[in-house]
């Protein structure tokens, strides 16, 4: 679809973008956060709040691939031999499961383990983008700006998780890098509820600092009303 869209009920004001310049960005929905048994569950968290998005981020998924617009998704993984996990990041959380460590579903968070794959219900569809991040950002360390400038992407939806950590450091880092940017609100999601509430206040304050935040039936019903 080649037509300028508006969320009129986005925050903190509406926001206007063309799906054929933009992107939709699932962050690291990856076995080892959202499955029980991973690595995620094994830091005492509650993975069940990150298997509540599923249902809602598959109909958006749904929606975008009918336009036939960018998807991008990412995965938070590692070399085997470690090299791109620096101590400061490996050394964290819990001592007795630390990433490249054997784990339930293999080594964890390395890639082309079965941990470090996406969830089945979001499998990414042949000739959407994949791409493995070493950091907790989608530029760091990745070719993804030069992907996305290539396919003429001016502005990204994020959903993912989580929210706080790997999904705002990416749009922070896609801000400072001149795209416009929303974050879709039951797209994305948190171990820790005051975590996300906050991190979306701090993504759209000041007259939308670092972006929007919408929900991710604006962003459908957009997709199916067209242009007008």
């Amino acid at each position: 679809m080649d037509a300028l869209l508006s969320l009129d009920t986005a925050a903190p004001f509406p926001f206007t973008f063309n799906p054929a310049h933009t992107a939709l960005v699932v962050i690291d929905m990856q076995r080892d956060f959202v499955e029980p048994g991973g690595f995620g569950a094994s830091l005492g968290n509650d993975v069940t709040r990150l298997q509540a998005i599923v249902p809602a981020l598959r109909a958006l998924l749904d929606a975008w691939r009918a336009v036939g617009a960018v998807v991008l998704h990412t995965r938070e993984c590692h070399r085997p031999d470690l090299a791109d996990c620096p101590p400061a990041k490996r050394l964290r959380g819990n001592p007795s499961l630390r990433i490249g460590d054997a784990g339930p579903m293999g080594r964890v968070l390395i890639a082309g383990e079965p941990g470090a794959g996406i969830i089945p219900e979001l499998a990414p569809a042949p000739g959407e983008l994949v791409v493995d991040k070493p950091g907790k950002g989608m530029f760091y360390g990745t070719s993804v700006d030069e992907l996305l400038r290539e396919r003429g992407i001016t502005h990204l939806l994020f959903t993912g998780v989580t929210t706080e950590v790997c999904v705002q450091t990416s749009m922070r880092e896609a801000n400072d890098r001149g795209y416009e940017c929303l974050i879709v609100e039951d797209g994305t999601e948190s171990y820790f509820p005051e975590f996300k509430a906050a991190a979306l206040a701090m993504l759209t304050a000041q007259g939308a600092i670092v972006g929007w935040s919408a929900p991710s039936s604006a962003v459908i019903q957009a997709l199916q009303r067209g242009p007008g």
